[in-house]
């Protein structure tokens, strides 16, 4: 059985955690970012866990929403499960702190809390297809790049843990690609979701937020929806609007969209909590920038 731990980052339904149960104890999925540990300690305690009782961590990638909180189970003795290209940025994680300082500043320690480094000796690196077998449960690493190229599903029987691979879903609302910067990739990201397609999961696990059983349809909409983003983007970008601009616009197109659907205003925000506008922005002008940049001349 697989549990979810809302980790209350901000507003409900942003970031979760998740507990599987295994005859050998729980194993935990995502650690949310460290400023959140003491809410997933609160979630693991309701469950009847202890911190303690967290010997396996497995990441989807080092993201500080996804992984910020790993060396803290570090700490307590757990073995922490990455993708080889994520494992140096939890050993040494000084430059991923300082790219995300360069963005939030002074916000640093109120989103993601305190940094703290995983000893290499409790890093567990797993390549693609590398299955695990705690408790009798097989636990299957799928490499899924496009959002990030260090990025993992995790294959659980006929459920998958998708990470950001999977998009953003809260609630009734749409599925969203999330889009931050450096490693978006278009053409990578579809190929994950092709090969997810193969794998046939009844239910994906969804880091923000929850789960969804309507896996051929969600997987669809967030295709179409990623390609739909870029679009817009590379639109602006031959337009030559400035950053400034296309932030404001892309706020209100996707807001307008999540009214559309029917959300409240406070779903909105917790669409913006969990996928930033701005991020997406930012990701997607690196994309056609980087990869196709002559097809993005003003």
């Amino acid at each position: 059985m697989i549990h979810t731990i809302d980790l209350h980052d901000r507003a409900p339904r942003v970031i979760a955690s998740f507990v599987l149960e295994t005859a050998r104890g729980p194993v935990l999925f995502e650690t949310g970012p460290e400023s959140r540990f003491s809410a997933l300690l609160d979630g693991l305690n309701a469950l009847g866990y202890a911190a303690s009782e967290i010997q396996q961590v497995f990441v989807t990638h080092i993201h500080l929403d996804h992984a910020g909180a790993a060396w803290r189970f570090a700490e307590l003795g757990s073995t922490i499960y990455v993708h080889p290209r994520g494992a140096p940025h939890l050993v040494d994680p000084g430059k991923l702190w300082a790219s995300a300082a360069r963005i939030y500043g002074d916000k640093m320690e109120e989103l993601w809390g305190q940094m703290g480094y995983v000893p290499e000796n409790q890093i567990e690196i797993l390549q693609d297809g590398d299955t695990v077998v705690l408790g009798g449960v097989s636990i299957q690493a799928i490499e899924t790049p496009g959002h990030a190229y260090h990025h993992h599903a995790y294959l659980i029987g006929d459920s998958l843990i998708g990470g950001d691979v999977t998009g953003v879903k809260i609630g009734h609302g749409p599925v969203l690609p999330p889009c931050p910067p450096p490693e978006i990739h278009l053409e990578v990201w579809r190929e994950s979701l092709a090969r997810i397609r193969t794998l046939k999961p009844s239910r994906i696990y969804l880091t923000h937020f929850g789960q969804t059983q309507e896996v051929g349809p969600h997987l669809d909409m967030l295709e179409t929806r990623l390609l739909e983003w870029a679009g817009w983007i590379k639109q602006r970008l031959k337009a030559g609007l400035s950053r400034e601009q296309m932030v404001l616009e892309f706020e209100a197109y996707v807001a307008a969209g999540l009214r559309a659907a029917g959300l409240s205003d406070e779903e909105v925000q917790e669409y913006e909590f969990a996928d930033p506008s701005w991020m997406s922005v930012d990701g997607l002008v690196r994309y056609w920038n980087k990869h196709h940049p002559e097809e993005v001349m003003a």
